[in-house]
């Protein structure tokens, strides 16, 4: 799965959470919202649990919990606990058949832009909290057009 699949299905489902917050919520119960295969989930939450975002409650009214006010959480927050590299990689081993100074020289180019790239990026993630998302998908909601098809 993609980084930017995880990170989407990820806030999907903490958006879920947050609605319902502070009950704890399955991943079947966040499967049946999103859409989300309750698998994929678990695998994501059990991530962001292990990130500190989340904690697990077993038992029959378990399930995920957030560990702070998820109002407060940023998507850099979200992005770092699925995520054990940058957004922008770049393999850099060397190619013994090809001209070392140049490959070096364009993998030097490419690893400065890519890092003023995930600066600017990270910067962007952690001025968004999770209560910014929902609030603009509420307005979306709103503004979206009706689908009754009966009116013409």
């Amino acid at each position: 799965m993609s980084a930017s699949t995880k990170l989407s299905n990820s806030v999907k489902a903490l958006c879920f959470m947050a609605r319902t917050w502070p009950e704890p919520q399955t991943s079947s119960a966040i499967s049946r919202h999103t859409g989300i295969n309750a698998s994929k989930v678990r695998m994501l939450l059990s991530a962001l649990a292990k990130g500190g975002l989340l904690k697990t409650i077993q038992g029959p009214s378990g399930g995920f919990m957030f560990l702070k006010d998820p109002m407060k959480i940023d998507l850099q927050e979200i992005y770092c606990a699925l995520e054990d590299r940058k957004a922008f990689h770049l393999d850099v081993t060397a190619d013994p058949l090809h001209d070392k100074q140049e490959t070096t020289l364009v993998n030097g180019y490419f690893l400065d832009l890519f890092a003023d790239i995930q600066v600017e990026i990270e910067a962007k993630m952690k001025k968004i909290k999770l209560s910014h998302i929902i609030e603009e998908i509420d307005n979306r909601k709103k503004s979206a057009p009706s689908k009754d098809k009966c009116s013409a």
